[in-house]
C-alpha cells in the first residue's frame, strides 16, 4: 500500500456478488452522500465472480459516473471469498481512510462521515454497531438471534467486549492496515470477525459508532444461515487461542 501524492482522503471498497438488482441505486446513494461531505474520496468495485450481470452494472457505472469521483474496478475470474473480495480491494486503495461497507445499505452510507470522524479523531478502526429494527418477520428474528449468540461468543473466547465484529461497515486508518491485512487469514465472511479480533491483539484503537439497521425485504442475502453459523463456530473455535488477545478495545 505505497503513498501517492494525489491520494483522496477516503477509499470506499465495495465487494460485490450477485447485486444486480440494486447496485446501481445503492451507488447514487453513497456518491450523494460523500459530495456532501469535505473528503475527497474513491470507489473501488471488487466483483467476486458473479453469476448475474453484476460485472455490466459495474462497468455501466464506471463510464456514467467516472468524472463524478475517481472509481475502478477488480473482476475475480473465480470465486474467492467475501474476506478476499474486500481485502483485495483495501490492498489497491489509496486513500487515507479506507473503509468498505454492504452494498445492500441496510446499515446506510449516511453513517460514513461518522466513522470517518472517528478516525480524525484518533482511532485506528472504526466500525458500525448495528441497532436492529427487525420487525415481526421470523427470518430476521432469527437471524438477529443468531447473531446476538455469535457476539456474546466472541466477547467470551475472544475478549472483545461487545464489538460488532460481523458488520459489514468498517473503517480504518491507512497507517496500520497493510500488517492488519497480512495477518487475517480467512477469505469468507470470518474475515469480519478475524480482523476486528487482530487488530484488538495489536493493540489498536477501536471504535463503535451506533447505526441503524433495516433489514431489506427485497433483497435475498446470498449468505445460508445455518451453514454460516456452523462454519462460524467451528472457525471461532479453531482461531480462539491465535485471536485471544488481553486487551480491550
Amino acid at each position: 500500500m505505497s503513498e501517492e501524492k494525489d491520494a483522496p482522503d477516503l477509499s470506499v471498497v465495495l465487494a460485490c456478488y450477485q447485486e444486480e438488482p440494486h447496485l446501481e441505486a445503492s451507488v447514487d446513494e453513497i456518491l450523494a452522500t460523500l459530495e456532501r461531505t469535505r473528503w475527497s474520496g474513491e470507489l473501488i468495485f471488487v466483483d467476486d465472480a458473479s453469476t448475474d450481470r453484476t460485472r455490466e452494472v459495474i462497468e455501466r457505472i464506471l463510464r456514467k459516473h467516472g468524472e463524478r469521483m475517481p472509481m475502478r474496478a477488480l473482476f475475480h475470474e473465480a470465486n474467492t471469498g467475501r474476506g478476499r473480495t474486500v481485502s483485495d480491494g483495501m490492498r489497491v486503495a489509496r486513500g487515507r481512510f479506507v473503509g468498505f461497507l454492504d452494498v445492500d445499505l441496510e446499515v446506510h452510507c449516511r453513517y460514513i462521515p461518522a466513522l470517518v470522524r472517528a478516525l480524525e479523531e484518533g482511532a485506528d478502526v472504526a466500525i458500525a454497531r448495528r441497532v436492529y429494527r427487525v420487525g415481526l418477520s421470523p427470518f430476521f428474528l432469527i437471524r438477529h438471534f443468531l447473531s446476538s449468540g455469535y457476539q456474546r461468543l466472541c466477547n467470551r473466547y475472544l475478549g472483545l467486549a461487545g464489538l460488532d465484529t460481523e458488520a459489514g461497515f468498517k473503517f480504518f486508518d491507512r497507517r496500520p492496515l497493510g500488517a492488519l491485512l497480512d495477518e487475517c487469514r480467512d477469505p469468507g465472511w470470518f474475515w469480519d470477525t478475524e480482523i476486528v479480533a487482530v487488530a484488538n491483539r495489536m493493540g489498536l484503537r477501536i471504535v463503535q459508532v451506533p447505526c441503524l439497521f433495516l433489514r431489506r425485504d427485497d433483497k435475498r442475502s446470498t449468505l445460508r444461515v445455518l451453514p454460516a453459523v456452523w462454519d462460524y463456530l467451528k472457525k471461532l473455535h479453531a482461531n480462539a487461542d491465535r485471536l485471544r488477545s488481553g486487551k480491550r478495545p
